[in-house]
């Protein structure tokens, strides 16, 4: 169904049934179904968030300077990226960390070309660091992904979510899920999908988003041969 795509997973998802952290047996799970997709050729890039780690907001909340607080952000999305091709490549799926941050170390820079040539070489690239700015999310450093490397399709992995709903489906008994809509809808109805930089991004660059829940074992592979689960928000008008 797809060539490229950009899976965002929620930095939550990995701390499986704990309050905060990374609970390496989730992570393995999680990179055996990453597998599965790989050995249909299909070239995934990664964007982890660090939910389960630290927020930017809830920093601020507490009196921190908001930029300093989505740095601590960045950081904790290097050690889920670190985590997550760990457990690839202790299943033979060849992968690469790469950072907007500079953290040599551990990771290469992200560079564009780069980028395209692991694809080429059927490597697994997970994209840590964010945008390497402040103020924006994960969200839009997969949108700039997506749109720069020319991705299919964003693959939004949510914790527990199984798509796009008129109101929060946690708080609200009578929350209805929607089956597909619109880029613009997303965005007039201020609906949670991703932020609005990111919704922009992907209206701007026609890229569909497919947000379901990755939770459910083998929901990855369905996304990707074009089952039917969860929300497809398009583009289009």
């Amino acid at each position: 169904m797809y060539q490229r795509v950009i899976l965002k997973l929620s930095g939550e998802a990995l701390k499986g049934n704990g309050t905060y952290g990374i609970h390496p047996t989730t992570v393995k799970g999680i990179a055996t179904e990453i597998k599965e997709i790989y050995e249909l050729g299909v070239q995934i890039g990664i964007v982890v968030g660090a939910g389960n780690l630290w927020r930017g907001t809830t920093g601020e909340e507490l009196g921190m300077d908001r930029a300093q607080a989505d740095y601590m952000g960045m950081l904790g999305t290097i050690m889920n990226g670190l985590a997550l091709q760990d457990a690839l490549e202790s299943i033979s799926v060849p992968t690469r960390v790469m950072t907007v941050l500079p953290v040599s170390a551990v990771a290469e820079p992200y560079i564009r070309r780069r980028a395209m040539r692991h694809f080429e070489k059927n490597r697994v690239l997970i994209f840590s660091g964010g945008t390497g700015s402040p103020f924006f999310s994960t969200d839009t450093a997969a949108a700039l992904r997506a749109a720069e490397l020319n991705a299919d399709i964003i693959l939004m992995a949510k914790n527990g979510v199984e798509g796009v709903y008129n109101k929060d489906p946690r708080k609200f008994k009578d929350a209805t899920m929607y089956n597909e809509l619109t880029q613009d809808q997303v965005l007039m109805n201020k609906l949670k999908v991703m932020d609005s930089t990111a919704a922009s991004i992907c209206r701007e660059n026609k890229i569909n988003i497919l947000v379901f829940n990755m939770n459910e074992i083998g929901n990855i592979k369905k996304a990707i041969q074009g089952e039917t689960i969860g929300t497809l928000v398009k583009w289009e008008d």
